[in-house]
């Protein structure tokens, strides 16, 4: 595997945070925040279980069909959102792709 990049976010997509970034769970206020150098952003509770599932094995559609499943939720309009979010983050440089190597 090639290492993370900055992305343009599809259903094919393989999201995962970058290296410099860390969702952590932080005690003291009771919030998940993701750390990266001098920034700090605190994502919502949807957010957190998004990323939680964004590891760079797992496309976007199927993290987009877990969370449609679990919520009884249209999956074109889980997928939409998630989409969304997921380029915000990218565009933040909270976001990379694992890509596979092209010999």
């Amino acid at each position: 595997m090639a290492g993370p990049r900055h992305i343009s976010v599809s259903e094919a997509s393989r999201p995962v945070l970058p290296r410099h970034a860390k969702l952590k769970y932080d005690e003291t206020r009771k919030v998940w925040v993701i750390l990266a150098p001098e920034r700090v952003l605190a994502p919502d509770e949807i957010a957190v279980e998004v990323l939680q599932l964004c590891n760079g094995e797992r496309n976007v559609g199927d993290v987009a069909d877990q969370l449609a499943a679990k919520y009884a939720a249209p999956r074109e309009a889980i997928l939409a959102d998630v989409i969304a979010m997921l380029q915000d983050l990218a565009d933040k440089g909270f976001l990379t792709e694992i890509r596979e190597k092209t010999s």
